[in-house]
């Protein structure tokens, strides 16, 4: 007995520890960029908030200034009032048609449906969120979802809006809801945005001034500024860093020369001014007129489009620099020596440059893609009458599911002359976005 006892003790303890413990599943590597090579494809899909073509065309714009040499395609698939189980109706004519390399995913709003907490709503959210998730990898594609944005119970106080109990939790149900979606990008070695962080963020830290400050004055829509928080979101967590270049003039060995960062510098002359001619692989960061509070705000231009000329070995004094012959400004030769940011000198040919890039992308979503959204969205409506149609058993359905069809086809012929007038204004982004070479002209003051 003893020695029976004895060979037991002896095969646990010998036993492999495979035997003993189940082998744990090998963990995914999540996302870290989105890597946009010539030709790609990147999807927005989304609510309301995606198809209000800001977050989106901001990110666009970096693209088409950062990266002036890729042809890339974009595509605004976002529909208002829209939750995960939407998004997968279309998913076939609104995402996989257009061959995506990477979809982005802000959805969760509208899925939460403005109440407190509630299983049931939220595992028909994961069902089809992860129906979503799914269906995008099926495409070979690589989903990036996004946290939903913020819920701004106060502004909807401010407004007058009815107080109800949303307005005090509702913002909290977000939360959970982006934490889930976090769990599901790492458990799937996803892409990931925080939207939810920066909103709230800057939000609080604005108020501490000013107790009535919002960028989402409805309480659940951003307004530019607040859009231009979502898009800095896509670039912090998604995209490399870069800057769009730099100058460094210095003396060197004995004798003044120029050197560029991203960028190439030629025919340099120092003579009684310094002169020389300069290419540049990018252009700044720019966006229309309308987000200029918020891109102060964020200090945006500073964070994703550092543009500085640096000149050092000067001799003392004031100077004028031109590009083109057409001053920017005036600096110290101390202050030309620590360097001057250049990225958000509206005198400089390149910030106006891709300014027209901005507005030619505004008039873009503006003019085209906004109303691509709204034929999308009638179509969501459509279907839904058909729907309810279906579940009555009414008895002009067919005549009415012709009648559908019908409209959906001209809906479509709709669809297609819009996007064809996007690919106008693409084109014209292509031909305005490519750098130029420009004079340089560093003189002491008189």
């Amino acid at each position: 007995m003893r020695s029976t006892l004895c060979f037991l003790i002896a095969v646990l303890f010998c036993a492999p520890l495979s035997a003993q413990e189940p082998a744990k599943p090998a963990q995914k590597a999540i996302v870290e960029k989105i890597d946009l090579q010539d030709g790609d494809t990147l999807v927005f899909l989304g609510d309301s908030i995606t198809h209000q073509c800001l977050y989106t065309q901001f990110v666009e714009d970096y693209f088409y200034t950062r990266y002036p040499k890729l042809r890339l395609h974009f595509h605004n698939a976002g529909v208002g009032g829209d939750r995960a189980k939407n998004a997968l109706d279309r998913f076939d004519e609104d995402v996989a048609a257009f061959k995506p390399k990477y979809v982005t995913i802000l959805l969760g709003m509208n899925d939460g449906a403005y109440r407190d907490f509630d299983a049931a709503t939220f595992n028909t959210y994961q069902a089809d969120m992860s129906t979503v998730l799914e269906k995008i990898a099926a495409l070979g594609a690589t989903a990036v979802p996004m946290t939903p944005t913020m819920f701004d119970s106060r502004a909807k106080v401010l407004r007058n809006d009815v107080v109800e109990p949303r307005n005090t939790y509702y913002n909290g149900v977000l939360a959970l809801y982006g934490g889930w979606l976090r769990e599901q990008a790492l458990a799937r070695g996803l892409g990931f945005v925080d939207m939810y962080s920066p909103l709230n963020n800057l939000t609080l830290q604005q108020r501490k001034q000013n107790a009535n400050w919002t960028m989402i004055a409805d309480g659940v829509h951003p307004e530019a500024s607040g859009q231009l928080v979502m898009a800095l979101a896509v670039l912090d967590d998604m995209v490399a860093k870069s800057s769009v270049g730099s100058i460094l003039v210095q003396e060197r060995r004995g004798k003044m020369a120029a050197t560029a960062r991203n960028g190439k510098v030629s025919e340099f002359d120092a003579g009684e001014s310094i002169r020389f001619t300069h290419l540049a692989n990018a252009l700044p960061w720019v966006l229309s007129p309308n987000v200029a509070q918020g891109f102060a705000l964020t200090n945006a231009a500073h964070r994703h489009s550092s543009e500085r000329l640096t000149m050092r070995h000067l001799k003392p004094g004031k100077y004028e620099v031109k590009i083109d012959g057409q001053p920017i400004g005036q600096w110290t030769d101390t202050q030309l020596a620590a360097g001057v940011a250049l990225e958000s000198n509206d005198k400089t040919p390149q910030y106006q440059q891709a300014l027209k890039v901005a507005l030619l992308n505004k008039d873009r979503n503006d003019t085209a893609y906004h109303p691509i959204r709204d034929q999308w969205a009638q179509l969501k409506g459509r279907r839904r009458d058909i729907e309810k149609l279906t579940a009555a058993n009414d008895p002009q359905l067919d005549a009415k599911k012709a009648e559908f069809e019908q409209w959906k086809n001209g809906m479509m012929e709709k669809v297609a002359a819009l996007r064809a007038k996007a690919k106008e204004f693409e084109d014209q982004i292509y031909a305005a976005n490519q750098p130029k070479p420009h004079t340089y002209e560093i003189a002491l003051v008189k």
